[in-house]
Formats: structure tokens, sequence, C-alpha cells
């Protein structure tokens, strides 16, 4: 189901919805994507009962228990505010799974329109402008397939970062291929989805570029344990942390 987006005017208070992989491997960059929506004069806020989005159990079938997940985390968000994602593979699943998983629920449908990936909605609502005060550096760039396919903000991510004047994005060969995380996949095909991210890695880390970034925390575990596993020293971090740290306000 293809939803057309309309964007609203940029609003003066938003929802960070963190994601849960977020929260456990990387909280600073949630505290970085804070720092990027404030300096678009946004108030920020965090609800810290927020957990899974239910994706897992949706694409693992059990959409009863999905269902339970979703009902849980709707209600967290009770006002009428944007609530701004830091992945496009949990935004994906809000802002166009919950829609299937109550289909009719006028309710639901209101929810899901205010869910925005979060380069998505720095762009398309904040039309925001960065300032790049960094030093010349060359960065590649890993976007999900649901970024790309289901919410397709791999344009705006790419956007924000043509924004930095001194930074060069490379692509690395084969970019629009899946990394093999793919959540429960990497469990249940674990051969498959080694083979995929070995050829991830190996077209990342031939592109010469120092640098990795990517808006979706699931593949930047699933490609930086294999490169660290391959002994490469190239670790990626996520976009928000990369952008705050060019327009002056990183943590370093």
């Amino acid at each position: 189901m293809d939803v057309i987006r309309v964007y609203p005017a940029k609003p003066a208070h938003v929802y960070l919805y963190a994601t849960c992989l977020v929260d456990l491997f990387d909280p600073q960059a949630g505290l970085d994507a804070i720092g990027l929506l404030e300096r678009q004069g946004l108030a920020v806020t965090v609800v810290t009962g927020q957990t899974c989005c239910g994706q897992p159990a949706y694409s693992a079938g059990y959409n009863d228990e999905a269902r339970a997940v979703a009902q849980s985390q709707m209600a967290l968000f009770p006002e009428p505010w944007p609530v701004v994602v830091l992945s496009g593979s949990c935004g994906g699943m809000m802002h166009h799974h919950y829609r299937r998983l109550f289909a009719g629920d006028a309710a639901v449908a209101a929810f899901c329109e205010r869910v925005f990936e979060f380069t998505e909605f720095l762009v398309q609502v904040c039309r925001a402008k960065l300032d790049d005060k960094g030093e010349p550096r060359q960065v590649t760039m890993h976007t999900s397939c649901a970024a790309r396919r289901e919410m397709k903000v791999h344009v705006t991510a790419s956007q924000l970062l043509g924004q930095l004047a001194q930074v060069e994005l490379v692509e690395h060969g084969y970019q629009e291929e899946c990394c093999g995380f793919g959540g429960t996949f990497a469990v249940r095909h674990p051969q498959i989805s080694q083979a995929m991210v070995e050829d991830k890695t190996r077209h990342i880390v031939n592109s010469g570029a120092p640098e990795l970034v990517s808006a979706d925390w699931g593949c930047l575990l699933n490609i930086n344990g294999a490169l660290e596993y391959q002994g490469e020293r190239l670790q990626g971090r996520h976009l928000a942390s990369f952008l705050l740290e060019r327009v002056g306000g990183g943590h370093g």
C-alpha cells in the first residue's frame, strides 16, 4: 500500500523515537539527534517508556503480538506532535505496517501520518540548512533496505550530507544491496546473511572512504560486527552523530 506523503509545516514540538537499538548500543546517537533537532528550534520530548516498534514479531508472522506492541507504543505519544524515528526500518513499520495491522482504524492511520524518519523530517519538514564547520573528509554511507525501498528516504540522507561543503560522499559498489541483517532474517538464515554482509563490507572497504555512516543502527550492528571480525579498523556510526559533529555541536 503506497501512502502519499503530505508534509506539514515545521512544528514547535516533536517526539523522538530513538529505537531500541540506539537505546541499547549507541545512546549517544539519540542525544546527538536531539541536538540536531533542537538546533532547528524544536522542543524535543523523549518518552522513557518507548521500547520496540513491534517489527520483529510482525516480520516473523506474529501479528497479534505485533499489535500488542504497537498499541503500547502508540499510547505513549498522545500529543499531536510529529514522531521522529531514528531508523528507516522502524519508521517503515510505524508509518506503513501499523496501517496493515489495524486496517480501517482511523486513529491508527492518523498516528501513522505523524511518523517521520529522521533525515526525512530534517529535509522535508524542517528544511534544514547545515553549515559545515569541519575539515575536508570523505565518507561512504549505507542506507537500509527499509529506508531506501519502503520509506524512500535514502535521498534525504544524501541531501543532508550534500549540504556539508567539506564532505565528499563516496558511493561504494552495489550501493542498493542489502547488508544481510533484515532483523529475524539474520537469525533464521545466518549463512546467507553472512555471505551478504561479507559482500557489503568488501564494497565499503574498497570504496577507500575512511568513514562509514548510516541512519539505521540495525545495519550498523551487522556491518560493524563483520568489519571487526575481519580485522578492519573501520567502524560505522549513526548519521546523526556525524552531522552534529560537522555543524560544530558534536561530542568529539
